[in-house]
């Protein structure tokens, strides 16, 4: 092979790389995760009707501990949510949510949201009076898993 061939492939290898990483790289560094619930959720001060929402964190980096949540077709902001780091023992390939497991006639409450492949994930945090019911309540962990080739999740029986 000559050397001149041999410098397009490698220069064409560079290029590739430059162009499509800052792309594959955008959606881990905010998260952005979009994932239907099949029944309404309450998350802190507000209950998300059953349907399909994108839960973003915050693009500066002072403020990776908030996480915003918008419609179906990132038009409207649903809330804007501050939460806690939390650690989970192993990371999954899917979005992990744990829920507080109410009565039938209460949405269950997110405690925990996880992004694929990070064992770090996001806390949300209630005020103290909801935080103590919220302790009393059983716990269930949720692996969402994927609606299609993209990062899009359904989430069973939430």
């Amino acid at each position: 092979m000559n050397p001149r061939r041999t410098l397009s492939i490698i220069f064409s290898i560079i290029l590739s790389c430059t162009i499509f990483l800052p792309a594959a790289l955008a959606s881990e560094w905010n998260q952005s995760t979009k994932v239907t619930f099949s029944q309404p959720v309450e998350i802190p001060h507000k209950v998300l009707p059953a349907g399909t929402y994108w839960f973003v964190l915050a693009s500066s980096q002072s403020d990776r501990e908030m996480v915003r949540i918008f419609n179906a077709d990132r038009t409207k902001l649903c809330a804007t949510l501050l939460t806690a780091p939390t650690i989970r023992t192993q990371a999954t390939s899917g979005v992990e949510f744990k829920f507080a497991e109410r009565r039938r006639q209460i949405p269950e409450a997110l405690l925990d949201w996880y992004y694929p492949g990070l064992r770090t994930g996001h806390e949300f945090l209630y005020p103290a009076k909801s935080e103590k019911r919220l302790m009393r309540d059983a716990k269930r962990d949720v692996v969402a898993s994927p609606m299609n080739a993209g990062s899009s999740f359904a989430v069973p029986g939430a």
